[in-house]
Parts: structure tokens; C-alpha cells; sequence
């Protein structure tokens, strides 16, 4: 239970940025994950662990007002997405800057833009481990067919169904790097993040033209495939060479709980067969903790309203289990 940080002031303070939001996607309920996440006792599960924990109260987004918030392009709520991620960015840089580990609890995954433009803001060099089953990598010309028809949102969404368009939970990576159309609206966000320092582990669910991004730009990912082939150990010291080879570099890990089997997370808005297991997530969580280079984490995705109230408590305990494992929880 001993973390050690290269990064991370004494005494080691963790700083919880809850942010119940849900703009970037159409499913209600995941604005509630990180209340649920809270109530299960997370905070102080970690300072058992021997952290200070900051937290004062989920971020309340009701002061970002987007009421004319027609969609650009295809992009949904853009205004609104933007001015609550660029909040985000602005709370996490403060923590980072007084040498704190924020800790995200999501809310959608657009809220990504905000958590790693936080970071980058002090750690210009940093990279990104990115756990999920989805690449969040498309872009307003990412399509097969030149129209609106993205898929955003997988199992459930098919790419010509015109509900699964323009959500823009399914595009925060593609801003990061600066891929794609730029849009006034978010001239704060920089593009800080180069692809050689973003990796992938647990895709599954990854559409046509956001494989072609990932080969243009020569994205590091780890399918379940490379997972299955080399078991979670490879696939994680594989990741972290090609990201940080030298072991120096600071690390954010941004982990969507629907990288993980949905027999181990059910409660979540896009589950895909064939994920991680409850130990493949963990395993992650822990060998990057034992680096001693993580310097702010995201929880995303945990949706208390898409399950019953058994699969609820699985996943929020799951979401727990994988913050305190980050955090320096160890089986020994």
C-alpha cells in the first residue's frame, strides 16, 4: 500500500473532481456515476490507504448555460460540451499544479478533453494510457460514407442509425490530437497530446474510420486480440515501452469501465462482449501505479440507471476497486 510518486507532492494528496455530466452522450443516467461512486465510500477507502483526499462536492455544471446549443455539423451540445470540459481542464490543472493527483469520476468520456488538457497544461510530455472498448477517435469526417452517419456508440448503436451521430463521447481523442475540423468553440483546447505518447489497451468496438485514424497516425492499441495472445502482462509492459520507454515520462491513465466484461461491469452505456476481466483491469491499474508515474487518473462511464440494483453495486464497487488499485491498493 506504499505509493510511491516521482510526481506527486508529500503529503500525497489525491483531489476527487466529481463531474456529474452526460452532454457528450445521449444516454441518461451516467451523470449519476460519480455521486454513486462517492456514496460507496471512496474516499475514504482512500485515505485508509494513506492518502489526503480533497473533495468538496461534485463539480455543479448547472452554472454553464448552453440553452441555443444547435448542433455544428454533427456534433451534439458542442457549446455545452466545451464549456463544461474546459472547466474541467481549468480544475485539474490547479490540482496538478500543487503537485496533486486528480482523480475524474465520470460522467461521459468527452469529459476527457478537459482531464488531459488539464494535465498536459503542467505536463506537457506526458502520456496517456487509454483503457477502454472504444477508441473515442472519430472525427465530423470520420464516416465511410461522407454523411452524418458515425458510430458513436457501439453494441447498441449501428453506424446508419442517425441517433448514434455526432456524440461527441465517441470524439474527445481525435480533438486531443488535433485531428479532424477545427471548431471556434473550442479554440481553448490544445492540441498538446502527439500520438506517439497515446496508447490503447481493451479495444473491441472500434468502426472502420476510426481504424483508418489509427493507422494515418500511427496510434500505438492493444486489442482484446493482443490480450488474448500475450496475456495482460505483455500487452501492459508492451504499452508502456512504446509510450514511455525510458520510464520518465508522467502518466495519465484515463480508464472506461466498459473496457471491462459487461459480466464485470454491466452498469455502463456502451458494453461489448469479449472485454478485460475483473483481474485483466486491475493488473493494468496496479502495474501503473507500481511505476511511479501516474500523475492524474479518470473513472468514466459507470451508469447507475442502465441496470438493476445488484449490477449497479457490481460496477460502482468494481470503479472503486480500480481507483484504490491505481492508488497503491496491492493483493499482498
Amino acid at each position: 500500500m506504499n505509493f510511491q510518486s516521482k510526481f506527486i507532492s508529500e503529503p500525497k494528496t489525491a483531489a476527487i473532481v466529481g463531474c456529474p455530466f452526460s452532454g457528450g452522450q445521449p444516454r441518461v443516467g451516467v451523470d449519476k456515476g460519480p455521486i454513486h461512486l462517492i456514496d460507496a465510500g471512496l474516499v475514504n477507502q482512500l485515505v485508509t490507504l494513506g492518502w489526503k483526499v480533497n473533495f468538496d462536492g461534485h463539480h455543479q455544471f448547472e452554472d454553464i448555460k448552453a440553452e441555443d446549443d444547435p448542433p455544428i455539423g454533427i456534433l451534439k451540445n458542442p457549446r455545452l460540451v466545451s464549456r463544461v470540459s474546459e472547466s474541467v481542464a481549468k480544475a485539474v490543472t490547479g490540482h496538478v499544479s500543487k503537485g496533486h493527483l486528480p482523480i475524474t469520476l465520470g460522467g461521459d468520456h468527452s469529459l476527457a478533453m478537459g482531464t488531459i488538457s488539464g494535465t498536459m497544461n503542467i505536463h506537457p510530455n506526458a502520456c496517456v494510457v487509454w483503457v477502454d472498448a472504444h477508441a473515442d477517435i472519430n472525427t465530423a469526417e470520420s464516416t465511410d460514407s461522407g454523411i452524418a452517419s458515425i458510430k458513436f456508440v457501439s453494441a447498441q448503436c449501428f453506424s446508419q442509425q442517425p441517433g448514434c451521430t455526432g456524440n461527441i463521447h465517441g470524439m474527445p481523442v481525435s480533438f486531443l490530437l488535433g485531428i479532424g475540423s477545427k471548431f471556434s468553440e473550442y479554440a481553448w483546447l490544445k492540441p498538446l497530446l502527439k500520438a506517439e505518447r497515446l496508447v490503447y489497451i481493451g479495444l473491441r468496438d472500434v468502426d472502420a474510420g476510426e481504424k483508418r485514424i489509427l493507422r494515418e497516425n500511427n496510434i500505438k492499441a492493444f486489442s482484446m486480440h493482443e490480450v488474448d495472445k500475450y496475456g495482460i502482462g505483455k500487452v501492459v509492459e508492451m504499452a508502456l515501452n512504446h509510450v514511455n520507454p525510458n520510464r520518465d515520462l508522467p502518466i495519465h491513465l484515463s480508464f472506461d469501465v466498459d473496457a471491462l466484461d459487461p459480466s464485470v461491469a454491466p452498469s455502463t452505456g456502451t458494453p461489448v462482449r469479449g472485454g478485460l476481466t475483473f483481474r485483466e483491469g486491475h493488473y493494468i491499474c496496479e502495474a501503473i501505479s507500481e511505476t511511479g508515474l501516474l500523475v492524474a487518473l479518470d473513472m468514466m462511464e459507470v451508469n447507475p440507471a442502465l441496470a438493476d440494483d445488484a449490477s449497479v453495486k457490481k460496477t460502482v464497487a468494481v470503479g472503486c476497486s480500480l481507483v484504490r488499485s491505481a492508488l497503491g491498493e496491492t493483493l499482498l
